[in-house]
């Protein structure tokens, strides 16, 4: 039989976990079931460089961002030469999509559905939801990354329950590990006396960076050694530049923008945490789980899918300084529980979120998808 040929549409490949999702879907599906074309409708990004297959054909439809579009028939036009057997549409950017696969007869579509943006944190924009309720006949399955937004779309959206699929992200448990600690703190200057707290992602009001270093601030006045690592960047870099400027906290804080090193960074790190307003599934919060950190994370969205509140970190509320600011002492001022809560983070992803247990769980969905099942279980 001849491979299932999908076609990806995404705003960007630009770094980012919907994006960092879709190269680790690629590169574990085996090419032999499997064949992948994507196509961006803005512009293509530096995550593109991380697919390893050579087969992947790439097209940008080069969309002012600036400027509403409504690129139907540019899509149709694209569907027509490519010829998928399903199109998978990811994120409110890539709804236009689907009406341009129905158009242009492709037997199969998908909406995958990521993360909430700073613009509609909660889900409940009154417009969008409308958009997605009404393209739903046009959708064969919606497939989501958690739970929270699993019942988002039933509850919220009002999408038939039996459509939506749920699978989690996977992270390379041999890629994030803990081994290579010491030379990795050398590489950041770290002494062995610092205990590091670390934050992944983009620089953008979603992932609140400003709550993170007012609790940052508070902790740092008691405990000297304390350091802040920030790997990211994005719009948000001069406000928070200036925030720590103004904080007065330039000389225990690491602002090392973005990075291909991120596996050795995390390392280095003592502790991770991650202040989001909003998340989908945090592929950053997998990766510091691997690699046996204790995690601070926001109870939002799929975060509590993830981390074990006093088993494998600390759940705050979102913009809480105050309980942000207390999880971060008490990391800061007990190793054994930083070690105690890394390690049970690091069984838990060996056990529950490995690449090999994704790869296999979009690998019975897209072949039931295509095969035209009613019912898929991931």
């Amino acid at each position: 039989m001849s491979p299932i040929k999908i076609n990806h549409i995404v705003h960007a490949l630009d770094v980012g976990g919907l994006e960092n999702g879709l190269v680790n879907i690629i590169n574990n599906l085996d090419p032999a079931c499997f064949s992948h074309s994507i196509v961006c409708l803005i512009r293509s990004g530096a995550i593109a460089q991380r697919i390893h297959r050579q087969d992947v054909e790439i097209r940008e439809l080069g969309l002012d961002p600036s400027r509403f579009k409504f690129p139907i028939m540019p899509l149709v036009k694209i569907f027509r030469e490519i010829r998928p057997d399903i199109v998978h549409t990811r994120a409110w950017g890539a709804v236009d999509a689907i009406m341009a696969a129905r158009l242009a007869g492709v037997p199969r579509v998908i909406h995958g559905e990521h993360g909430r943006d700073v613009a509609d944190p909660e889900g409940k924009n009154r417009k969008r939801n409308v958009i997605r309720k009404c393209l739903s006949p046009m959708v064969d399955r919606f497939m989501t990354v958690s739970d929270d937004l699993q019942r988002w779309l039933t509850e919220t959206v009002g999408i038939a329950a039996h459509k939506v699929v749920r699978i989690h992200n996977g992270v390379d448990i041999g890629k994030f590990s803990g081994e290579g600690r010491e030379a990795a703190r050398r590489m950041l200057g770290l002494a062995d006396a610092n205990v590091a707290i670390g934050i992944v992602g983009r620089l953008d009001p979603v992932k609140d960076h400003q709550s993170l270093l007012r609790a940052f601030a508070a902790v740092a006045q008691g405990f000297p050694l304390a350091r802040l690592i920030v790997v990211g960047d994005g719009v948000m870099r001069q406000a928070i530049e200036a925030q720590i400027k103004e904080l007065r906290i330039g000389d225990r804080v690491q602002k090392l923008g973005e990075r291909q090193d991120v596996a050795d960074i995390l390392k280095a790190l003592d502790c991770f945490t991650l202040t989001s307003i909003a998340e989908g599934i945090s592929n950053t919060i997998l990766e510091a789980m691997a690699t046996g950190l204790p995690v601070v994370a926001t109870r939002v969205g799929g975060n509590p899918e993830l981390v074990q509140h006093g088993l494998t970190g600390q759940l705050v509320a979102p913009g809480d300084v105050g309980a942000l600011a207390q999880a971060f002492e008490n990391y800061l001022y007990d190793p054994e529980l930083r070690v105690r809560h890394g390690r049970a983070a690091r069984e838990r992803t060996e056990k529950y979120f490995s690449l090999a247990r994704m790869a296999a769980n979009y690998a019975e969905f897209y072949s039931s998808v295509w095969a035209g099942k009613s019912r898929i279980a991931a």
